[in-house]
């Protein structure tokens, strides 16, 4: 679902405003990478690096509280994983997929605490992915914008594949003789129409903090997903699956494809340097609180939707969980809310791979351009913004429409972008910057979430190969 922060920028990025009723910070920057898992936070005007590198950098006072951070970041987590819990959890086991949720929510949270105490280096209140990477490892920046551009794109994909599964369900539930039409009954018609008519234009915009709005579609597409849920689970008109569909225990290999969906699910780490920015006290006590309460609530959503939606299923549960329940105009609604939701959460996924894949492009050519030629590089990136957005708007359609996996596109996302984010670059920042400490029990856990990344993103990712051979 799309999430959302308040706006703040350092000087190194662009971020995207917020839904969140109190205004943070305003400044203009370099195209940037401090991203929102499903919603960039977006500033009013959002300007190329180039142009706007020297600009002075003014900021508003923080006024965030920590109520308000714990419901922004909580928004920010629950998104699109939510759909796909009882699928995960249906390969493990239930009693082991209730534990998973409760260790991937507490790895999380451990990965924000330490983003957290990273950014109190940076001073001020400019934290950022970029900013940490000038700090640390100024020359690994571009994995740094590597892992988030693959992240927005996988997340992207999986809205078109939502909207594609979704569309027809919604169409028949609305329309009773709509199942005698053919094409529109076909995913790939209504993922190509989206394109044509929304999603593709959409993307091409530069300001897309009108669209902020939205995030109140994606409070009620959750809150109704619950409900959802927790309806069919207790309605007597709906029969339980057999006792046999239902294992407390199953351990297999597909843990290790399952896995990823799981720290996906709680993937919120770029938008802890707006809690740092924002709060009106930033300190580690507050900070903690604002992690302990949006994890919490997380995984106790998850733990509901993931556990009821197995139980109502067994485990021939699907990926995308409200594909399951039968045609009624209760259903009908809430799924149209996801398809409405996804529709423009996408371009808001796409402004935000594009800014990474220009940071990409620009550190192989800034040393290549001299001050005489910035009208040059002005309309260099005025064509890069059209050639890029087009390569992401065709690759991520050719993918949706040629994978319908929701849970697959989930674990590819989850054990690259995901799985660095909120592991090995945390762990990273915290062993450099708090490396006068010595080997404290604090770097020695960052160290193990940095050995835990890798080994997640190596042998999850060749598990999920293997699975599409």
């Amino acid at each position: 679902m799309t999430k959302n922060y308040s706006s703040i920028i350092d000087n190194n990025d662009t971020s995207a405003s917020s839904i969140s009723s109190i205004p943070a910070l305003s400044v203009f920057s370099d195209i940037g990478t401090s991203l929102d898992e499903q919603r960039p936070l977006l500033t009013n005007s959002t300007v190329d690096s180039s142009v706007c590198s020297n600009v002075e950098v003014c900021f508003e006072e923080p006024s965030a509280t920590i109520a308000s951070a714990a419901i922004n970041l909580s928004n920010t987590i629950l998104g699109t994983g939510m759909l796909a819990m009882p699928a995960a959890l249906a390969c493990v086991g239930l009693i082991p997929g209730m534990l998973i949720i409760l260790y991937a929510g507490t790895t999380s949270g451990i990965g924000l605490y330490f983003l957290a105490r990273c950014a109190g280096k940076v001073g001020g209140r400019n934290a950022s992915f970029s900013s940490l990477s000038k700090l640390t490892w100024p020359k690994l920046g571009i994995f740094f914008d590597m892992a988030i551009a693959i992240k927005c794109f996988g997340v992207a994909i999986s809205y078109l594949i939502i909207l594609g599964d979704l569309m027809p369900q919604v169409i028949r539930s609305f329309f009773h003789h709509a199942d005698e039409v053919e094409l529109l009954m076909d995913r790939r018609f209504w993922i190509t129409l989206s394109i044509i008519t929304a999603v593709g234009p959409l993307s091409y915009l530069r300001k897309l903090d009108s669209l902020k709005y939205t995030s109140l579609i994606a409070l009620f597409a959750v809150a109704y997903l619950v409900v959802i849920v927790l309806y069919h689970y207790i309605s007597p008109n709906f029969p339980p699956p057999p006792p046999e569909s239902i294992e407390y225990f199953h351990f297999s290999t597909k843990i290790f494809s399952q896995l990823p969906v799981f720290i996906f699910a709680f993937t919120c780490h770029q938008n802890i340097f707006s809690v740092h920015n924002e709060l009106q006290d930033n300190s580690e006590r507050s900070i903690i609180k604002v992690i302990f309460s949006s994890i919490g609530s997380a995984a106790f959503i998850y733990e509901v939707v993931a556990v009821l939606g197995y139980l109502s299923f067994g485990k021939d549960v699907l990926g995308n969980i409200i594909l399951m329940y039968p045609q009624s105009h209760f259903v009908a609604y809430g799924r149209l809310a996801i398809v409405i939701l996804v529709i423009f959460s996408y371009p808001l996924q796409a402004h935000p791979c594009r800014a990474s894949i220009d940071k990409i492009i620009d550190s192989f050519h800034q040393k290549n351009h001299l001050p005489q030629q910035q009208d040059v590089v002005i309309v260099n990136h005025t064509k890069r913004h059209l050639i890029v957005t087009t390569c992401i708007i065709v690759a991520s359609y050719l993918v949706a429409i040629t994978i319908s996996q929701l849970d697959l596109v989930l674990s590819f996302v989850g054990s690259t972008g995901s799985t660095t984010i909120s592991f090995i670059l945390p762990g990273f920042f915290y062993l450099k910057l708090f490396r006068e400490d010595g080997w404290n029990w604090k770097r020695c856990v960052a160290l193990f979430l940095v050995v835990y990344g890798f080994m997640v993103m190596s042998i999850c990712l060749t598990f999920n190969i293997k699975r599409l051979l």
